[in-house]
């Protein structure tokens, strides 16, 4: 009986030292939320070669610890993002949100008007929980006529204004217009691209991080 209780009083000794040491990790680490579409979910490309990734190895190298959170998915609008982030907001609790959503609903033609709305009420959300949000635009084709992309420019800059929020004006900036950084489709960086897309995202995230 002894020895058994010896045994239980190592084990629970075990357990405790572990979870006591566990936990300053845990309390200290920072999250940043990604939630985007296509070109931030490494369309076409491997998953560690994709800008997201290239942040978490950056943020890697920080302390105290910061975890990046990538909720993109291909495909994702305004709409069904703002469906997806309260229950994301919850669970992962994060103190940044990247928010780079809108292509997807400028090249299906859908009304600027419900994407602003979407995207106003996703912001604020992100503010009512005390996170900081870095918007994050993206630009059409040129077929797309210029009163339309125009306008779509004109959402995130007005957002980025009345809500206060950091805003990178279009991810693809620097290399849009170069084909050896664009794949066939030409929406879609090539993984030689990523570390460009990357650098435009840091430009204006890391002064959320201070």
């Amino acid at each position: 009986m002894r020895r058994v209780l010896g045994l239980l009083a190592l084990l629970w000794m075990g357990w405790s030292g572990a979870t006591l040491a566990a936990a300053p990790k845990t309390a200290a680490t920072r999250t940043i939320l990604v939630l985007g579409d296509s070109l931030s979910a490494a369309h076409n490309i491997a998953a560690n070669q994709g800008w997201v990734h290239l942040l978490e190895v950056r943020l890697g190298k920080m302390e105290p610890p910061w975890r990046v959170v990538n909720a993109s998915i291909s495909g994702e609008t305004t709409l069904s993002g703002r469906h997806h982030l309260p229950a994301l907001l919850e669970t992962y609790k994060p103190n940044v949100l990247v928010l780079e959503l809108g292509g997807n609903d400028g090249l299906r033609g859908l009304p600027l008007a419900a994407m602003k709305d979407n995207l106003a009420a996703m912001i604020d959300m992100a503010h009512q929980a005390h996170v900081k949000v870095l918007l994050v635009g993206i630009e059409l084709p040129v077929n797309y006529g210029p009163r339309y992309r125009e306008a779509l420019r004109g959402v995130y800059a007005d957002l980025a204004r009345s809500k206060r929020t950091a805003l990178v004006p279009f991810l693809l900036e620097k290399v849009a217009l170069d084909p050896s950084l664009m794949q066939a489709d030409g929406l879609h960086p090539t993984a030689a691209g990523e570390p460009t897309v990357f650098a435009t995202v840091w430009a204006q995230l890391a002064p959320l991080l201070r």
